[in-house]
Formats: C-alpha cells, structure tokens, sequence
C-alpha cells in the first residue's frame, strides 16, 4: 500500500509559515543572543532548522535513487560542525538560508513520487524508517524550535494537533526517564506536560527533564 503522509505535509508547510512570520524582523543583535537551549544562541537555533531541512530533501533525494542516506552528511559531527559554522553570520544570512530550506523541503515532498514515501530512510542516531514518518517528525522540530528562539512563542500557541499527535507519542518516549510515582503532577493545559517532556518548561512542582533536541 503507498503511504503519502499528506497531513503531515500540510502541517510542516503551516508551521514553516508561522515560523517565518515569527523570526521575519530579526537583527543581527538578536541573532546572537543566547536561545532557551542551553550553549545555543538564536543563530544556532535557526541554522540548525534550515540544516534539519536541508537533511529532509537529502534523505528525499536519496529515496528516489533508491539509496539509504545518513540524514546529515558526517553524521553528528558533521550536523554539529555545520550549526557552529553558520551560527554567527548575519541575520540576513541566517533568515534567506532558512526561508529558503523550508521552501525546498516542501517542494521536494510535494514532487516526490508515491512510491518513494515507503523507501527505508536512516535517522542522524543511525535508527531506520519509512520515509513517510519524516514529515511528522520535521513538524515537531519547527513547532518545538519556534519556542527556543524566544520571540514571544511560547508552547502555549502550539496547535491542538500538535499536541493531540505528540502528546503520547512523546509519553511513550519518555516513559523510562519519568517519575515512578507521577502523583501530584498537575498541568492546566496538556501544552504545558508535552512542554514539560521536551525540557521545555521548568516548576517547583515537576521534575527537571533534560531538552530534548
């Protein structure tokens, strides 16, 4: 059966506009401020989404050809050398590089042929899977990302789709680095528990989870 994950696509090419529309006015200032994640600044944080993209119409490309990719050339070291390599050019730079990955993944996965979405692709951790998995995964890296930038997105403007998806697939992740005794944690809105299992909200009352990302 061919699997062409076209919701998955429609939500990464929702969630690439909001983020453009959210970083569109940067400075050169505000690229170098330091991030929500720990040792990043905001230009690490946006060159490692234009690289995550750019990694996506890799593995794209190669699933055509019929071929098996590491998703980022060098694996982690060479993901890690290209995020501190484009971290500190200029705002302009860093913007025109991330408009333009996000608008080559999506028109990679627009153009790709039905048949390829079932092509084995291999993730920068060396673990296999369909490509038809990848945009979902390319969602959540936009959607959780936006926040790290800190320019006023916070977890609470993600979509309810988002964390209705992501929501237990990330308990499940998870679920061996969580309390044995989950008691007495309390959350308002299920954007705030998803947020706390990225590491990305921090309370007296919870447990401290490392970032995931």
């Amino acid at each position: 059966m061919v699997v062409v994950p076209e919701t998955d696509i429609a939500r990464v090419a929702d969630a690439h506009e909001r983020f453009l529309g959210a970083v569109r006015d940067l400075s050169d200032e505000h690229v170098r401020r330091r991030s929500l994640l720990p040792g990043w600044t905001v230009g690490h944080v946006l060159t490692h989404v234009a690289r995550n993209a750019d990694s996506h119409v890799r593995r794209a490309e190669a699933a055509v050809r019929g071929e098996v990719v590491d998703q980022y050339e060098g694996g982690l070291a060479g993901r890690e050398a290209d995020i501190e390599a484009g971290a500190g050019r200029s705002a302009v730079e860093i913007l025109d590089d991330v408009r333009r990955s996000a608008r080559a993944v999506d028109d990679a996965w627009r153009a790709l042929p039905a048949d390829a979405w079932t092509a084995r692709s291999r993730d920068a951790n060396g673990r296999e899977r369909p490509l038809f998995e990848l945009p979902a995964r390319r969602w959540q890296e936009v959607e959780v990302h936006v926040v790290d930038i800190d320019v006023g997105v916070t977890h609470r403007d993600w979509p309810e789709a988002f964390v209705l998806e992501w929501l237990p697939r990330t308990r499940e992740r998870m679920w061996d680095r969580l309390p044995s005794q989950p008691i007495g944690l309390g959350f308002d809105d299920p954007r705030d528990e998803l947020a706390w299992l990225y590491g990305r909200l921090r309370r007296d009352d919870l447990p401290q989870l490392p970032p995931w990302g």
